[in-house]
Order: structure tokens, then C-alpha cells, then sequence
């Protein structure tokens, strides 16, 4: 078996694929070079440096049988994080290579096809759930900051909603897992890296004075609002499940 290891990203993750066919690898496997580790000595390794090219073109080859909407999915899968992503992407490849005239995503009788299936509407739920959970706290420089930890990766599926939403606005969002962020400031719409990890403790700190009192406000409000008589935890956690109540300024 030939082991082709990439960086990581998801250019560099087609590149690997274009390179499996381009060398006409029979039996491959694509790993991130950042987690393998080299189990057997003799195994072969093929580096794969990254060139938006190569990814390109097995993109646009592949839109042509599933479809701007199957990248989006493939997209999802990538950011779901599974261990085995690599796999299940090459394996739709090679299935869209042997039947070029049909969508196979919608071949749910195949294993893997069915498993992408899964894995994109776990990712579109967690998706949906950051865009209603998501809490901005105003910092001292007037930047609203909010702070995330999704199970999967989806901070650029929802950079398009917050940038839409507010517009009007410099605000932050800090995925606390992955230590990586999105930075809006009136114009454009990045994502930023820092050297270090996000100090909750200092963090709390540089609260802007307002703060704390909305936070308190909000919280008054909600308890007074609260009808004990109508309490349903069990319909209230099914809602919002207590993994998310973190990111909410009334659990606290």
C-alpha cells in the first residue's frame, strides 16, 4: 500500500486525491501528515505538496457528476473532522471516476456513501446551532466577542451568516478547540490564528464596563420571565442541549 501524506488542508487534501490517479496508485491511502505516524518501515510514502491546480481540477471534474451541492457535502465531511475523511472522500472519487454520468452521492446502499450522508447532516445540525447559540460579549476596543467549541469544524460554514447578520459591526468568533478565529471588521470577513491560546481569565477582564451589566440584565429578565407551572426541562434540554448552555449568558 502506498501511503500519500498532505497538509492537511483541503486544497492540499484534493491534491492528494489528483496525485492517487495521477500515478496510478491501485492500492492508496490519503492521511494528514500532521497525525500519522509510520507503523511499518517498509511501508511507501508519497509527500504530497499542495497545488491549487491539481485541486481545482478534480473539483471541477467532480462538480460535473454531483453538483455544486456534492462538493458542499464533501466540504462538510472535511470539516466534520472524521478519522476516516480521507477514505471516504477518495472513495467517492473513484466511484464518480467508474460511473462519470451519475450523482452517486445519492447511491445510499453504498456504506460509505451512506456514512457522508450521516456525517453532513450532523455537521449541518451543529452548523444551524451555532448560528442560534452564539452569544457576542462587547469588549473594551468596541469589538463584540464571542467565544465557540463545536464538535465539528464549521466556523467557515457560518462566516456568510454572521457577516449577512452583522454587517454593521466589528465582532470576533474564537473557536476555543481548534484556536483559530473570524475577524469582521466593517469591510472584510478573515479568518485570524493566533500564537497563543484564547486566557479566559484574561479575557473576562477586558470586558467592556457594559458588559457585565447587560449580562446581569439579561439574566433578571430571564428568571423573571420564567414560569415555573409551564417548566419542561426535558422539552427545554431536547431544544438546547446542555453541551450549548456554556455559550449562553442566562445558564450562567
Amino acid at each position: 500500500m502506498t501511503t500519500l501524506l498532505y497538509d492537511g488542508t483541503f486544497d492540499g487534501l484534493f491534491t492528494a486525491v489528483f496525485e492517487v490517479f495521477e500515478y496510478r496508485y491501485q492500492d492508496a491511502e490519503i492521511r494528514n501528515r500532521e497525525n500519522f505516524v509510520q507503523e511499518n518501515m517498509f511501508a511507501e510514502i508519497h509527500e504530497v505538496v499542495t497545488q491549487q491546480e491539481k485541486s481545482e481540477r478534480v473539483l471541477n471534474k467532480l462538480e460535473k457528476s454531483i453538483g455544486k451541492s456534492g462538493i458542499n457535502d464533501l466540504l462538510r465531511v472535511y470539516l466534520s473532522e472524521d478519522e476516516d475523511l480521507e477514505q471516504l472522500i477518495l472513495s467517492v472519487i473513484r466511484q464518480s471516476v467508474k460511473f462519470p454520468d451519475e450523482n452517486i452521492l445519492k447511491n445510499f446502499a453504498n456504506d460509505d456513501i451512506l456514512k457522508i450522508a450521516k456525517i453532513c447532516k450532523s455537521v449541518s445540525r451543529e452548523r444551524h446551532r451555532m448560528t442560534a447559540f452564539v452569544r457576542f460579549e462587547k469588549m473594551q476596543d468596541d469589538i463584540y466577542f464571542a467565544k465557540i467549541d463545536p464538535d465539528f469544524n464549521v466556523l467557515p460554514l457560518i462566516r456568510k451568516h454572521f457577516k449577512d447578520r452583522y454587517a454593521d459591526q466589528k465582532w470576533m468568533i474564537y473557536d476555543l478547540r481548534r484556536h483559530y478565529g473570524l475577524f469582521y471588521d466593517l469591510e472584510n470577513c478573515e479568518f485570524f490564528y493566533p500564537d497563543e491560546k484564547l486566557n479566559l481569565n484574561q479575557y473576562q477582564e477586558k470586558f467592556h464596563d457594559e458588559e457585565k451589566k447587560y449580562q446581569t440584565l439579561w439574566q433578571s429578565y430571564f428568571t423573571k420571565t420564567n414560569i415555573k407551572e409551564r417548566k419542561n426541562t426535558k422539552l427545554h434540554i431536547q431544544h438546547v442541549p446542555k453541551r450549548y448552555w456554556k455559550y449562553l449568558t442566562e445558564k450562567w
